[in-house]
């Protein structure tokens, strides 16, 4: 199962208002382990970057200038995304509306919103009244985001990525519920969690009924209580 956990930056909040995108990370899982495989571009916006936004991620325009524009790299970008790929992002509805705001304006077709997975829609179902923001939620699940100083799209889809697999469970290796697939698994994670359980020693089940001294026993203790709820039944 192939996802891409990604993230992106932006001259401000409104990509239906004249903002744009200026940087996107992409993360590359396959049954919820990182593969290595990431995407990573900067943009040109083509317009000038508003000191707010860039106090929060710090990318100027000077920085941006010599940046390829996102037609540049459409190309590369989709390729990298597929086309089947379930796309994972915080807050997914902002991240999804800049790509697709660009591809539109490329004349392309956007994102199909039914490979959207929001991972602030999770944590609202999992942690109701809890704060949700990226900060909030690797400080819950221990991941260190010590690095972090300001906001960058490759970083935080890596902080996501590992943020994402501990919400879906984590990497529970080895741990098989019910019968074998008829199909196993191929991938690396699948056989290092067959060699482990290869590994394993199992104990036989012990004897877990009751023996006739027992259960004489047990019929002493319960005809010793007095006042028993089950002495006034007809």
């Amino acid at each position: 199962m192939r996802e891409i956990v990604f993230d992106t930056e932006t001259t401000g909040l409104n990509a239906g208002g004249g903002d744009r995108l200026v940087e996107i990370g992409c993360v590359e899982l396959v049954n919820r382990v990182e593969t290595g495989r990431v995407f990573h571009a900067y943009f040109n916006p083509e317009r000038p970057m508003p000191p707010e936004a860039q106090a929060v991620h710090g990318l100027s325009d000077a920085f941006l200038a010599d940046k390829p524009l996102f037609a540049d790299v459409v190309d590369e970008l989709l390729e990298f995304l597929g086309t089947d790929a379930k796309l994972v992002a915080h807050n997914a509805m902002f991240d999804f509306g800049f790509v697709d705001a660009e591809l539109v304006r490329l004349k392309r077709l956007p994102l199909d919103r039914t490979r959207m997975i929001d991972t602030v829609a999770m944590a609202r179902r999992m942690h109701p009244g809890a704060k949700h923001s990226l900060d909030a939620l690797c400080t819950r699940y221990g991941i260190d985001r010590s690095h972090r100083v300001k906001h960058g799209a490759l970083l935080d889809a890596e902080l996501l990525a590992q943020l994402y697999v501990e919400m879906t469970g984590g990497r529970q290796i080895g741990l098989e519920l019910g019968a074998q697939s008829a199909t196993p698994d191929s991938s690396p994670m699948a056989a290092v969690g067959r060699a482990m359980a290869d590994r394993k020693s199992f104990r036989p089940p012990r004897p877990h009924a009751a023996t006739n001294e027992e259960l004489a026993r047990h019929g002493a203790f319960i005809a010793s209580i007095k006042g028993a709820l089950w002495d006034d039944r007809p």
